[in-house]
């Protein structure tokens, strides 16, 4: 199987053929005929030189691809063609005792979906498993923030540029970070898993870089490493991983999102995608933590308009301890109008024990509205509308 690499693409639809970037080009890479204007593979380098003279933005797009484009085929385009599911070779021998337990540790966070979880069928297909312990993706520390002043909840917003390397990934999907070193038995330690805090084209819009949301555990191997990381030191990095807890690419879907702690990390990443991509469907988090000290982003999410996302900030360390299911009940109408709509899809996400709570929420507001959650939510996941991912 080939090797994928990352191929640089103009959107026909957007671009106005001005030839701008063409004549910006220092090697010659793009070129144009009566139809379109092309980038050749094999003579792009990556400069970037350009993207900022671009009056469009039609330069900046990119795609992931076993086989490149030929200039034929992009002549061709009307379109560009979506980013195609990729997956690497076969791990090397020895590589399987790292890929079943990335596997084992998917399968266990999404066991609260109550059966085999589904991709929204209007999602983008996700690239997955392009790196592995073997070969990692090396990638640049570009900035660690804290985000919590509750000195007892230590979460960081940590920041990672993969450079020239091609790393695509979808919001809802998870990257693994090797700790340096080795185990008691001498063996180098396995990949620990992180959703992506970022959306799809970056953390910076169309630099594709990726953020993680990680919490500092008193004896976490991953997590101490990572939050103590520097701007501009190296992290070895795998994946992407995960094809099912993914957002739709639609914009009448309306979110229902429900997490605690690090769990927001992927409805930071959808977020934000909804808010670039210009989607009016409203969204609604209901969104748990200690204080409001200790909640993540609790300041940029005080910055998201009410119209695009209702939020429900709940905290069961102040003197109105809440919890998440309680709001829900609280909000029983608002949540029995979203259960009714075949629009409406739902992510769940954090520690492994809100899942009961949020499961007796659900089955008391389903029977509000004379459904059975449990066959309600069958149906929303074999729809790929159900998604639940604990640990």
């Amino acid at each position: 199987m080939n090797q994928p690499l990352k191929q640089h693409l103009i959107d026909p639809e957007i671009c106005i053929r001005c030839y701008t970037c063409e004549m910006t080009c220092p090697v010659g890479a793009i070129e144009h005929d009566d139809n379109n204007v092309v980038v050749d593979v094999d003579k792009c380098n990556f400069c970037m030189d350009c993207i900022p003279v671009c009056p469009t933005g039609s330069i900046d797009e990119w795609r992931v691809v076993d086989v490149p484009y030929t200039l034929e085929q992009q002549y061709e385009f009307d379109e560009l063609p979506d980013q195609q599911e990729i997956e690497t070779a076969a791990p090397a021998e020895g590589d399987d005792a790292v890929a079943a337990p990335i596997a084992a540790l998917l399968a266990e966070a999404h066991q609260g979906a109550g059966g085999k979880a589904r991709a929204p069928v209007s999602a983008a297909k996700a690239a997955i498993n392009m790196y592995n312990l073997g070969k990692p993706a090396r990638m640049t520390v570009q900035g660690n923030y804290r985000l919590t002043d509750d000195p007892d909840h230590d979460v960081r917003h940590i920041i990672l540029d993969p450079g020239a390397l091609p790393f695509p990934v979808l919001e809802g999907q998870s990257v693994g970070i090797i700790p340096p070193g080795t185990d008691a038995d001498g063996k180098a330690h396995l990949p620990r898993l992180y959703s992506i805090s970022s959306p799809r084209d970056g953390e910076r819009a169309g630099y594709h870089n990726i953020s993680l949301t990680v919490k500092r555990e008193a004896q976490g191997l991953a997590s101490n490493y990572l939050c103590d990381l520097a701007q501009g030191d190296s992290v070895d990095v795998t994946g992407p991983f995960g094809a099912t807890f993914l957002m739709p690419n639609d914009t009448k879907a309306r979110l229902l999102m429900i997490c605690t702690g690090t769990g927001s990390a992927p409805m930071r990443a959808f977020t934000m995608q909804r808010q670039r991509s210009g989607a009016t469907a409203q969204m609604t988090m209901f969104f748990g933590a200690r204080t409001p000290d200790s909640l993540p982003y609790f300041g940029p999410l005080k910055k998201v308009p009410e119209a695009q996302m209702k939020q429900h900030l709940v905290f069961s360390r102040t003197g109105n301890k809440e919890y998440v299911q309680d709001r829900m009940i609280a909000e029983e109408e608002a949540v029995a109008d979203l259960l009714a709509d075949e629009n409406t899809y739902i992510y769940i996400c954090g520690l492994k024990g809100m899942e009961e709570g949020v499961e007796r929420a659900m089955t008391s507001i389903a029977e509000s509205i004379g459904q059975q959650w449990t066959a309600l939510r069958d149906v929303m996941r074999e729809e790929g509308r159900y998604h639940v991912e604990t640990y």
